[in-house]
């Protein structure tokens, strides 16, 4: 009851900021609110911010999240990745809301660095710059000296930049607050909805809590970092920040610092003499490499974190934000993919079918016609046109005529897609960064679903199967013995006709041969 009351009068001050940013269509979405709407609107003087009227609904969401502040930051993030949820145009709007909020007192940073090491700052750092480069929601950046050990050589230089990434103070509780918020609703509204059971609103809230509680230990975005570095090692073209595990802990992140020209700065590129055409295809390839080769890809591409450095090198930062793909959720992405591309919307039904993300069912006929629907406008465009990112979306809103539940990590990558080729329009508006990606997927799909690769796994399984083989004859050994020292007694019964013990003795076998065979 205590905790009810405390979130409906939290909530009643949320529907005030949102009154003054004519944001207040959210509670349409919940049930009886209309008291809730009356209410924030007399709160607010029935008056809206300067210049709303003339923004789209998702923007004047966008700039109410903005000032809610940072738990509504990254919940409105996460929404921008769920156009299932939203619609197309509301993500799309959020997709561009900025996680920058005016950055907290310097001497906070140094006492959460000091706290973190037990450590004072001069021994952490050859100078610490107390003016913050970047300020977030969650964290700000600071850029910091650290001295080398091999400074006592006279070519090799005394110290090396790096960026210290410092939680803010007391963003833990109000975080936690806010996601007891969000629960709370979601709850309400998976009850008292059940068209929308299916979007699975409390399972989007358990997603995004778990995702905050990562970003609040920055080991583990380090641990992003190294992964996504060690997976590019031998790419130099490609370039993620080392990460200095000696002034790493759980409030404070610590990697090299990032030279470059930020990637939306197309007039400083050009100045700079770099080939924007060559920027956009290793963008491609890079960002195909982590969905396909290694199912581990940096979700938070936006503009302000990639940089292209003098020799033309794409470098990122920031990797709060990872997504995730395994190896069947791969296999069905590049079926769809190849499937729309070579106009087999047939190919295209039938791997939604054995993903099993259609339910049973569905009319194959009718979900292969809605499909159709989706793929043919492609074609009727040029090249530098085609979105793969909204052909993917317009998927997602197929899912919810053919009630198919939906896919957390494909949504991820949809929207990651989508902020990719916004990029890359930007620096390149003629060419398309999915078709320069296109013969990579060919042949990665040969290798890993052509005929070869389908008897590479069958033997693979075979093999799998013949080194279970010993610990099947063992089990049943073990059941022969245990027969034969009378463990097992078998009765033959008069003229030989086996009675009902044998059989239960050489089911057991049988039972005992065949685990052996599946663990």
């Amino acid at each position: 009851m205590i905790r009810a009351v405390r979130n409906i009068l939290r909530l009643v001050g949320i529907a005030r900021t949102l009154a003054r940013y004519d944001a207040l269509f959210p509670a349409d979405w919940l049930p009886a609110t209309g008291g809730l709407v009356f209410a924030a609107r007399v709160l607010s003087g029935f008056r809206t911010a300067p210049g709303m009227r003339v923004l789209r609904p998702g923007e004047r969401l966008a700039r109410a999240l903005q000032a809610l502040g940072p738990s509504f930051i990254k919940f409105g993030q996460m929404l921008s990745t769920r156009p299932d949820l939203v619609g197309e145009t509301i993500a799309n709007d959020l997709s561009s809301l900025q996680d920058r909020l005016p950055p907290f007192a310097s001497a906070d940073a140094r006492a959460a660095i000091e706290a973190e090491f037990g450590r004072p700052i001069d021994a952490l750092f050859a100078a610490f710059e107390d003016t913050p480069v970047a300020a977030a929601s969650i964290a700000q950046v600071h850029f910091a000296r650290v001295r080398l050990p091999d400074a006592g050589d006279a070519d090799a230089p005394e110290t090396a930049g790096v960026a210290v990434k410092v939680l803010r103070p007391g963003i833990e509780r109000a975080l936690t607050r806010d996601v007891d918020l969000f629960r709370w609703i979601a709850a309400i509204v998976e009850r008292t909805q059940p068209r929308l059971r299916r979007l699975k609103p409390v399972a989007t809230v358990e997603t995004f809590a778990e995702s905050v509680r990562w970003e609040m230990d920055l080991r583990m975005e380090g641990a992003a970092a190294s992964e996504l570095r060690q997976n590019f090692d031998d790419d130099p073209m490609y370039v993620v920040p080392a990460v200095d595990w000696e002034r790493t802990g759980r409030r404070v992140l610590t990697t090299g610092w990032i030279e470059g020209i930020p990637i939306h700065d197309v007039d400083d590129l050009v100045a700079a003499g770099h080939d924007l055409e060559a920027i956009v295809g290793k963008a491609s390839e890079s960002f195909f490499l982590q969905v396909f080769r290694d199912g581990f890809f940096h979700a938070d591409m936006h503009p302000g974190n990639a940089f292209v450095g003098d020799d033309g090198a794409l470098c990122v930062v920031d990797f709060g934000i990872m997504g995730r793909i395994d190896r069947r959720t791969r296999y069905f992405l590049a079926d769809m993919l190849l499937g729309f591309i070579t106009r087999d919307y047939a190919r295209v039904a039938d791997v939604h079918v054995q993903a099993g993300y259609v339910p049973p069912g569905t009319d194959r006929a009718v979900f292969h016609q809605a499909i159709r629907a989706i793929g043919e406008p492609i074609f009727d465009r040029p090249p530098s046109e085609i979105s793969i990112a909204r052909l993917l979306a317009q998927m997602f809103q197929v899912s919810e005529r053919f009630q198919m539940e939906t896919q957390p990590e494909l949504l991820l990558l949809q929207k990651t897609m989508l902020v990719a080729e916004g990029v890359g329009r930007r620096l390149a508006p003629d060419l398309n960064m999915w078709q320069l990606a296109l013969p990579l997927v060919e042949a990665w799909m040969h290798e890993h679903r052509g005929p070869e690769a389908r008897l590479a796994d069958m033997a693979a399984d075979a093999l799998r199967t013949a080194e279970k083989l010993p610990r099947a004859v063992d089990a049943l050994e073990r059941a022969a013995s245990r027969i034969a020292d009378g463990t097992v007694k078998l009765d033959l019964g008069r003229g030989g006709a086996p009675q009902w013990p044998l059989w239960l003795a050489l089911a057991a076998v049988g039972a005992l041969a065949l685990a052996a065979l599946l663990t």
